[in-house]
């Protein structure tokens, strides 16, 4: 790797590791399982790093490494487990509009009930604010695939909460 390609991805990793490891953590809903995802998406994109810096945002080709990564630990284990996501571990992100939810603790409780890859569609809708157009392709799947995850999630959610509301 090039000295210019070096001190970019450091600095790429400075900036925007706190993130991915807030991502990761909620769709893994483990932290070491996420520090392990995250880990994993920086080395393969350690490799790749000159190729990737040349796209206008890298994060999102990160993003979708660690959803692929989460996705293959998960096919790994081919077990059902429940995840204990347990947010006092991962440092807390300024967030007033989150923080101002009287049932984010009911809420995100009913998130870690859903399946991965429904979870997975609303933590990168949601939690890292990308279109349905760019989770498609962070996930390399249709943008019908995504609003059908989302749908399903959604409706899930609404049988979850009393009254089916989020607020």
């Amino acid at each position: 790797m090039s000295p210019e390609d070096e001190a970019d991805f450091t600095s790429f990793v400075a900036s925007s590791s706190r993130r991915l490891l807030r991502t990761a953590f909620l769709i893994t809903g483990d932290a070491e399982s996420a520090q392990d995802v995250v880990q994993t998406a920086l080395e393969r994109a350690y490799l790749r790093w000159g190729r990737i810096r040349r796209r206008d945002q890298p994060e999102p080709y990160v993003q979708r490494i660690i959803a692929n990564a989460a996705i293959d630990t998960w096919r790994a284990r081919r077990g059902v487990r429940t995840v204990a996501l347990d947010e006092s571990v991962l440092p807390p992100l300024t967030d007033a509009a989150l923080e101002g939810l009287p049932a984010r603790d009911a809420l995100l409780a009913c998130v870690r009930q859903l399946p991965v890859g429904q979870r997975t569609v609303l933590v990168l809708r949601y939690f890292a604010d990308l279109t349905e157009a760019e989770v498609a392709r962070i996930l390399g799947c249709s943008v019908g695939t995504v609003k059908s995850q989302h749908a399903r999630a959604m409706a899930k959610l609404r049988q979850m909460l009393p009254e089916g509301r989020f607020l």
